[in-house]
């Protein structure tokens, strides 16, 4: 390492996973490098997708490192950080919590970084995570919902909300005919994004049933309504995103135009391929943020707490997926798409104030980090404007 350059550790959903969190991990890179000179190390579930992805310094496996190992790589370094995206909830939780304990042991500074928060139903997570967080240097969480919930478990440590850090991402250039014809999509129709997710543990109550048929009847009506093509994402390829698609697929009656895009992307270059599209209705977080970014007006369909705190933020209608009939969201996606320059404004409009939050994340991070090197960091947290305390 050069002597200039301080150490910063990064740990959360990384590994090529979820294609969201790919884009968390980006921009906190993008953003730290240009701030500052740095050394990234980052806690990964596949550390040779990381490698290859990011192309940082060090690359630590987050499970099947020994402890005694973890401890001294994260004692060598002057920031943890941990986060961003969903990762505290209760199945999960207590994996990404181990490093910040070793770090605390250590004498690192951890910076908890535009996470999310539940669901959080088991007592004995609760009481960790409370731990964990009222001995961070800083707090930020990336909706208000993330923010209340830590402080009803008992989270004493002050909670900063910001934004997630994916608001900040670029577009990747990419030849659009090219992959058309790759995904066998035709260049010339009008093409409608679509986004499902899985059922899991950070979505323990998501109706795959009934969200299916949401899907293929808005899928049908946007055909009918459009003379449209409508083109599935899959966010996360690995998983259950590809399978879900072709069910949704499955049950459309206009199946022949539907499409789930197979080759891999970057995020990226996902924004840029959404940018050529004229609407979108998505489940996933990121879905969204890519949507947005690309200037597409959209209909979100929110499981969680994340996605309806994005969608307050971005001030546009959300139906309520555990309760909207079919009939309800055709009658949303008609109403949108009447109305999509006007929300494509909106939508903008309101990008920016999120982006100049996402900021402050880093330079949180940042005065930690200067703090670091000119002595021990403070207990106070740091000032930042454009933070929502």
């Amino acid at each position: 390492m050069e002597p200039d350059r301080l150490r910063v550790g990064i740990s959360g959903s990384y590994g090529g996973l979820n294609l969201g969190d790919e884009a968390i991990l980006h921009v906190i890179i993008t953003e730290l490098r240009r701030a500052i000179p740095v050394e990234i190390t980052v806690f990964s579930r596949d550390a040779e997708d990381t490698r290859r992805r990011h192309g940082v310094e060090r690359v630590v496996p987050l499970r099947g490192t020994p402890r005694s190992d973890a401890q001294r790589i994260i004692g060598g370094l002057d920031l943890f950080i941990l986060g961003g995206g969903g990762i505290l909830f209760d199945a999960d939780a207590d994996m990404y919590l181990r490093e910040v304990f070793l770090a605390h042991s250590a004498g690192t500074p951890v910076m908890v970084y535009a996470v999310s928060a539940g669901p959080l139903l088991d007592a004995g997570v609760r009481v960790r995570i409370r731990h964990a967080l009222d001995r961070a240097a800083v707090i930020t969480v990336r909706d208000r919902h993330s923010r209340q919930l830590l402080e009803e478990i008992g989270v004493q440590r002050e909670i900063i909300v910001t934004a997630d850090p994916a608001v900040l991402l670029a577009a990747e250039p990419l030849t659009l005919d090219e992959i058309l014809r790759a995904e066998a999509i035709d260049p010339d129709a009008r093409l409608i994004g679509f986004s499902v997710r899985e059922p899991g543990p950070a979505a323990p109550t998501l109706d795959v049933e009934h969200y299916h048929r949401l899907l293929a009847n808005a899928a049908d009506f946007m055909v009918n309504r459009l003379d449209a093509e409508v083109v599935f994402f899959p966010l996360e390829q690995r998983t259950f995103d590809v399978q879900h698609s072709h069910a949704v697929v499955g049950r459309m009656s206009h199946a022949q135009r539907a499409t789930v895009l197979k080759r891999p992307y970057t995020p990226g270059q996902i924004v840029s391929l959404l940018g050529h599209f004229d609407f979108a209705v998505g489940m996933r977080l990121h879905f969204v943020i890519f949507s947005a970014l690309a200037g597409v007006p959209f209909v979100a369909l929110p499981y969680a707490s994340k996605v309806t705190g994005l969608i307050e933020d971005l001030r546009v209608h959300h139906p309520a997926l555990d309760h909207v009939s079919a009939g309800a969201l055709i009658a949303d996606i008609d109403r949108a798409w009447d109305q999509r320059d006007e929300l494509r404004v909106r939508t903008r409009q309101a990008l920016e104030g999120l982006q100049e939050r996402a900021r402050t994340n880093t330079a949180l991070a940042v005065r930690l980090l200067l703090s670091r090197a000119k002595g021990p960091v403070a207990d106070a947290t740091p000032d930042a404007s454009g933070a929502d305390r």
